[in-house]
């Protein structure tokens, strides 16, 4: 096992939805079908290299699975239960699929919601009983999450923990380690290319670059209520 990841992560694919309006800044991380498969393409081959899903898009099931499995690729998907057979998300059905085809389902949460701003109502709702509904699916506890909008705080950290979540995935950048509990993640977006895929997948980022995401993390791990 490799003593380092990176862990690409995917949003939305191909034409942007007409059933509903993205959210603001959703353009930013909605690849096009090319640039989604040449991100798989790079991966193909490296133990090194991870592969999540975010948000419960429909495209998640209608471009994404079709194309991983044509690569003998797998990758984690995360869905947000509260959004089951909405316009432009996925269905009940469309995540028994993806778990028929051998791929983890784990929790993004109910309503794509800023987990740092909740009551604690609101975090039952998002952590609680998103689990529940996702462990009703899939057959077995959610035990991974992955924090919408990336957006963390010891607070949070500490409402997953007694949740008894085994990983949690962010949005920090940069590479992972296997073990560890917070995941950093790197998201494809309208960006993607040659060049990308070098500085993300080979960690050429910039000393600074990776500096700032080393205070960044140590930032969002302190801030908040004790």
């Amino acid at each position: 096992m490799p003593t380092s990841v990176v862990i690409i992560n995917v949003h939305g694919i191909g034409p942007h939805p007409t059933s509903r309006p993205l959210d603001p800044g959703e353009d930013q991380v909605w690849a096009s079908i090319e640039q989604f498969e040449r991100a798989l393409d790079a991966a193909v081959g490296r133990d090194d290299v991870r592969i999540t899903f975010d948000d419960g898009n429909a495209s998640d099931v209608e471009i994404g699975l079709p194309r991983l499995l044509e690569r003998g690729l797998k990758a984690h998907f995360f869905v947000l239960a509260g959004e089951f057979g909405q316009p432009g998300r996925l269905d009940v059905a469309g995540v028994r699929e993806l778990l028929k085809a051998g791929m983890p389902v784990g929790s993004h949460g109910w309503a794509h919601r800023d987990w740092r701003r909740l009551s604690d109502a609101e975090a039952e709702q998002e952590i609680g009983e998103a689990n529940r509904v996702i462990g009703e699916i899939t057959g077995e506890p959610v035990t991974d999450v992955a924090i919408p909008f990336g957006s963390y705080d010891r607070v949070v950290l500490t409402r997953l923990r007694r949740a008894g979540m085994r990983r949690v995935y962010t949005s920090d950048g940069g590479a992972a380690r296997p073990g560890e509990w917070l995941q950093a993640r790197n998201s494809i977006g309208p960006d993607l290319d040659a060049a990308w895929i070098e500085r993300v997948y080979n960690g050429k980022a910039s000393p600074i670059v990776q500096a700032r995401r080393i205070v960044a993390r140590r930032v969002k791990r302190l801030r908040g209520a004790p």
